[in-house]
């Protein structure tokens, strides 16, 4: 089985790196499935239904959410109705969607669980996400790939959840901070590991975000109105290869338009 995870999608330039390049990428990577942290999609900040039905259309199998995905008052009754939107498992078990989703992905393939949750470290104080990353792999199928997003804002926190779940689960890998890390390894021959995925938007910009305005909201203290930057976009996430239950091969991975 082969995976393409791509980190937090940022506003229209990012929807639209994915709408003009992911249906090609499937096809050169010889993709099974593509994974999406969508929960910047909308203007830099949030998901609308409409933006995450486009990214659906677009290729994306699977949309993972953090914290900003209560935004759009529209995605709630989205999150209820299309099991390929998940939202972290670790809110209250009131709010609308799920936190987990199985798929079948056809051609022999083992079923694709994905587990979307949150860190709580400098971060909303949620539900225990070790907890519910226990529950939640104890209810995988039997011989499922199970992949993990962890939104979180702390690379320890990141790590120390696939120190525990390595070894049960194929993958744990991290989003929200809008930085490829350089660190993809292998836990125990079987867990992938990379604290994280990095974003798709703006290549020229802060986490995606205008340069001169994030400059001049530390250099003043003052609040700022945050708009995206303009100019060149690129692709950041990571290609897995599974097979036999265990991740064989994850690879930080970058793509940018010639």
């Amino acid at each position: 089985m082969r995976l393409l995870f791509l980190g937090d999608i940022v506003g229209n330039s990012g929807r639209q790196m994915v709408r003009d390049h992911l249906p090609r990428l499937r096809r050169e990577l010889g993709l099974n499935a593509v994974l999406a942290n969508g929960e910047n999609a909308s203007g830099g900040m949030g998901l609308s239904a409409k933006s995450a039905q486009e990214l659906l259309r677009c290729g994306v199998d699977v949309l993972t959410t953090g914290n900003h995905v209560w935004k759009f008052p529209d995605i709630r009754p989205l999150l209820q109705s299309e099991h390929r939107l998940l939202r972290p498992a670790n809110y209250p078990a009131s709010a609308p969607g799920r936190g987990m989703g199985i798929y079948d992905l056809g051609e022999g393939l083992p079923p694709l669980a994905v587990i979307n949750l949150q860190g709580r470290t400098f971060m909303e104080a949620l539900d225990c996400p070790f907890a519910a990353a226990e529950k939640l792999a104890a209810q995988a199928p039997q011989g499922a790939v199970i992949v993990v997003d962890m939104h979180a804002e702390a690379t320890s926190e990141k790590r120390a959840l696939a120190h525990m779940l390595r070894g049960r689960v194929q993958a744990v890998v991290g989003t929200h901070t809008h930085v490829q890390t350089n660190d993809a390894t292998i836990l125990d021959s079987v867990t992938g590991y990379i604290s994280d995925l990095g974003m798709c938007g703006p290549e020229d910009s802060c986490l995606g975000m205008d340069n001169d305005i994030i400059l001049r909201r530390f250099r003043s203290g003052l609040p700022q109105r945050f708009e995206l930057a303009k100019g060149p976009c690129m692709l950041s996430g990571a290609l897995m290869e599974m097979d036999q239950g265990r991740c064989r091969e994850i690879t930080a991975w970058q793509y940018r338009a010639s």
